[in-house]
């Protein structure tokens, strides 16, 4: 009883030396600024400045359609994970470049040519036991204020909206199935019988389809559906199957895709876009910055791997924009490594190639770093050459130039430097692509492997990465075809192999296209030798002082501590 009153009083008196955590916050703040930076606020965009872009994008797809023509978007299905339980919803890229609009079940109709009602969005009504099981529904004015669609019908109404037009019929539902509409009603139409027994009156006869039917007459209109080709296509099976139904009927409205509209469109990134994708880009640079902090005290790389998921999900992120890529010593030599199973080797390299997602826009960035925070002779021989290549993507990077132009660029410098390192005897052929088998560049924005057009001149707003790499798989020789060249080739480079064997290194960076040049959106995250090491040391002293503070330390608490630790386990 006597020692807990002396611990307790001294405990308190401890306490009374405490100064206001505000004014001790601010204190440190100023004295010594974190070292691992913090993403700054999310970008915060007027609702009439959003909605304004909004119509204008749906206004140059209804241009580049043409008057004669008919656009249908539907939302993306729901991506099953196992049995009855479902991935988090995503919306579909295209549509929610038109909409904002993130629910599912939706469709929007884009009528360019007509007179009266350019745009009709298609959406489910409101369902209380629906919304108990899985959450909040758009009513029909949240969904206008979000998309600003005047015009919006009941879901149901599609399918009946599309058998009129094939048809050459103009429809417009009963009122009730309206939710919204910017027309007048009028009750001087035919009623149609409820379920409750009650009448609805129906809306005027619509107008304004006259020229789409008359193209469709001739057959020379078109109905635009987003359907992309090869690999993009697997999540778009209500397109394929729409437009298989519609094409096995002669209805004068021709199928085509939408794709190279977006495509075109998507490319080149509004001052809005480019906020949103700064925004996912900082949320990763944090992310990569506290993991190259712990990594040194990582048994696993999946351990180093949740230091990312938890930065993501503290800055609100939407999800990562792909699996990140968590790779120690040989792991790192795999592009796409996902596993995050390994063990983490002081002595080895670390690859991270991790991105968030904010606002339907994925960033992009990859970065190789020793764990214990010093890189080693040959470590140091493989990084330079790949960022002296990073470096001559860069200066390759201005309007009028194309992706090629910064592969091209980036390749000779591999190419150059694995032949002084012995990896490659010929820099003329194609030796190269055993250590470097990808592309510098890819476009960036919804997608992490955005769309695009191939072989376009750049100009400004265009976002794309620079990443080259360099990877010694520690099986690479193993696979080679016998040939007789390829005996003289891996005779040759052994030395050198096994002199970097297992060494993987990739350097990743986010950047727009200026009227001057290009800006890189990730490039406060070190990427130099002596930047990275510096980041290392500095970083893992400041986690290990939050370990051990978890917030300020002010000194009643340290004195306090410091008694209870020399009395507790002494």
């Amino acid at each position: 009883m006597g020692w807990s009153l002396t611990a307790a009083v001294f405990i308190s008196f401890c306490v009374s030396l405490a100064p206001g955590a505000d004014a001790v916050n601010a204190r440190v703040r100023a004295s010594a600024p974190p070292v691992i930076r913090e993403a700054p606020p999310a970008p915060v965009f007027k609702d009439e400045e959003r909605v304004a872009e909004l119509r204008a994008r749906r206004e140059r797809v209804a241009e580049k359609l043409g008057p004669n023509s008919i656009l249908v978007m539907f939302s993306a299905e729901p991506r099953v994970y196992t049995n009855d339980v479902d991935y988090e919803f995503r919306q579909e890229n295209d549509l929610f470049y038109l909409t904002n609009l993130n629910q599912k079940d939706a469709t929007l109709v884009l009528l360019p040519g007509n007179t009266e009602t350019r745009e009709i969005l298609f959406l489910p009504r409101r369902n209380p036991a629906a919304e108990t099981w899985t959450g909040h529904m758009y009513g029909p004015e949240e969904a206008r204020q979000i998309s600003g669609v005047g015009e919006i019908w009941e879901a149901k109404e599609f399918e009946p909206f599309m058998r009129a037009i094939r048809t050459h019929r103009a429809y417009r539902p009963q009122i009730d199935a309206i939710l919204l509409s910017s027309r007048h009603t009028t009750g001087a139409a035919q009623p149609a019988t409820q379920p409750s027994g009650q009448t609805a009156t129906a809306q005027a006869a619509p107008t304004g389809f006259e020229s789409l039917f008359a193209a469709m007459e001739k057959n020379e209109a078109l109905l635009y559906l987003v359907l992309p080709g090869g690999e993009n296509s697997r999540e778009y099976r209500q397109e394929q199957e729409f437009a298989a139904t519609w094409a096995k009927s002669a209805t004068g409205l021709n199928v085509r895709t939408a794709w190279p509209v977006f495509a075109e469109m998507r490319m080149r990134k509004s001052p809005s876009e480019l906020a949103l994708l700064q925004h996912a880009v900082d949320i990763s640079i944090e992310g990569h910055e506290r993991a190259q902090a712990v990594a040194s005290r990582a048994a696993w790389e999946y351990e180093v791997e949740a230091e990312i998921d938890y930065t993501f999900k503290r800055r609100n992120a939407d999800n990562w924009g792909y699996p990140n890529i968590v790779g120690c010593g040989p792991d790192a030599t795999t592009l796409h490594y996902e596993e995050s199973q390994g063990r983490v080797h002081p002595g080895d390299l670390m690859l991270i190639d991790a991105g968030a997602e904010f606002g339907h826009y994925s960033a992009d960035v990859t970065r190789t770093f020793p764990v214990n925070g010093k890189f080693s002779k040959e470590q140091a021989d493989v990084y330079n050459i790949v960022l002296a290549a990073q470096e001559a993507g860069f200066k390759a990077v201005r309007p009028g130039a194309n992706l090629s132009d910064v592969h091209n660029a980036a390749l000779e410098v591999i190419k150059d430097g694995l032949l002084r390192l012995g990896l490659i005897t010929d820099k003329n052929g194609t030796q190269y692509r055993v250590w470097f088998m990808h592309g510098t560049s890819h476009y960036l924005g919804m997608n992490v492997h955005d769309v695009g057009v191939p072989g376009v001149k750049l100009d400004a707003g265009v976002v794309f990465t620079v990443e080259p790499g360099i990877y010694i798989r520690p099986d690479a020789l193993d696979y080679l075809p016998r040939t007789p060249e390829n005996e003289k080739f891996i005779a040759a480079v052994r030395p050198a192999f096994e002199k970097y064997r297992g060494i993987g290194v990739r350097i990743e960076d986010d950047v727009v296209v200026t009227p001057e040049g290009y800006r890189d959106l990730s490039g406060a995250l070190p990427r130099t030798i002596p930047d990275i090491e510096n980041f290392i040391a500095r970083a893992q002293r400041e986690v290990r002082a939050e370990a051990i503070t978890p917030d300020v330390e002010w000194p009643g608490t340290f004195m306090a501590r410091a008694w209870l630790i020399r009395n507790l386990y002494s």
